[in-house]
C-alpha cells in the first residue's frame, strides 16, 4: 500500500514490501522514473529473501512533491536528504542502497556524508561521471522533446526511450501499460521528464568515490547503450574495495532477465 510522509517540508510517497523486522533496501531509481520502474515483482521476490523493501516516488515523479517545470530549486544533496528523511519516517536506521543510473549521484552523497544511514551501496547503470568516458552508443535515436501538448505523444516518446536503453530486452505492452501508470500517477508529468535535469548538480561535503568507506557493489550491463560498460568500470575502479558484477546483455537499467542475480546479490547482505 502506498502511504505519504512529510519529508524536509514536502511530501513523498512510498510502497514498503515485507518484513520491517528485516534488513531494509531502499531502492532509489534515475532521472524522471517514480517508483513504478522498480517492478512490483521485483520487490516481492526480494522481500522473500528477507529484506524489507521501500521504493519510492522522487521529487517531480508519481504522487511527490511537484515543482515547477524548469525551475525545480532543489539540488542533487536535497534529494539525498529526502532519503535520509524517509528513512527517519520509517524508523530505519540504515539501509542497503540500491542506485540506478541518475540515482548514483544521491548515492554517492549518502554514501560520503551520512554513512551512518547506508549499511552498503549498490549502483546500478551509472557513472563517475569523469570526462573521457564513452559516450552513449551510435545506436541511441536522438529522440528529442515531445509536445508535452499531446499526451499520446509524450507516451510514445517515453516508450521508445526505454526500447532504446533496453538493448533488446524490450517488451511493448510492458513498457507501455508502465508509461500509461505513470502519466496517470504524475502530479504533472511534464515536470516529471523535465526537473531532474534542471536541477543543481552539487557534490558531496565529505569527498567523493575514493572516501567511501561501506561497501560497494556495482552492477552494470555489458550492452548499456547510453552509458557503457566502462562508465560502470570507473566507478568500481573509484572506491577502494568496491565489487564490479558485469550482467552479460544488459542494457540500461535491470531489465526483468535480470532480477534474478539482482535478488540473490541483495538477498546475501
Amino acid at each position: 500500500m502506498e502511504n505519504f510522509y512529510s519529508v524536509n517540508g514536502i511530501e513523498l510517497c512510498a510502497e514498503t514490501y515485507g518484513d520491517p523486522a528485516d534488513p531494509a533496501v531502499l531502492l532509489i531509481h534515475g532521472a524522471t522514473a517514480s517508483m513504478l520502474w522498480w517492478d512490483s515483482r521485483l520487490c516481492t521476490g526480494l522481500a522473500a529473501r528477507g529484506r524489507f523493501v521501500i521504493r519510492y516516488d522522487q521529487r517531480d515523479t508519481g504522487r511527490s512533491a511537484s515543482f515547477p517545470v524548469g525551475d525545480p530549486g532543489y539540488a542533487m544533496s536535497d534529494l539525498a536528504a529526502d532519503a535520509v528523511g524517509l528513512l527517519d519516517a520509517l524508523g530505519i536506521e540504515r539501509a542497503h542502497v540500491v542506485a540506478q543510473s541518475m540515482s548514483g549521484g544521491t548515492a554517492l552523497i549518502l554514501g560520503a556524508d551520512h554513512p551512518s544511514r547506508v549499511a552498503s551501496l549498490t549502483f546500478v547503470s551509472t557513472s563517475t561521471g569523469d570526462e573521457g568516458l564513452p559516450p552513449p552508443s551510435p545506436s541511441m535515436p536522438r529522440l528529442g522533446t515531445p509536445d508535452f501538448g499531446d499526451r499520446v505523444a509524450v507516451e510514445e516518446y517515453v516508450v521508445r526511450s526505454i526500447e532504446a536503453e533496453a538493448a533488446g530486452h524490450f517488451d511493448e505492452t510492458s513498457a507501455r501499460d508502465l508509461v500509461r501508470q505513470d502519466m496517470a500517477r504524475a502530479k504533472d508529468y511534464e515536470a516529471s521528464l523535465t526537473n531532474h535535469f534542471a536541477m543543481t548538480f552539487d557534490s558531496p561535503r565529505n569527498g567523493g568515490f575514493a572516501d567511501l568507506a561501506i561497501p560497494v557493489v556495482v552492477m552494470h550491463g555489458d550492452a548499456d547503450p547510453l552509458l557503457p560498460l566502462p562508465h560502470g568500470e570507473a566507478v568500481r575502479d573509484a572506491v577502494p574495495g568496491a565489487r564490479l558484477v558485469v550482467l552479460a546483455g544488459m542494457g540500461h537499467g535491470l531489465s526483468a532477465p535480470y532480477w534474478k542475480p539482482f535478488v540473490d546479490e541483495l538477498g546475501e547482505r
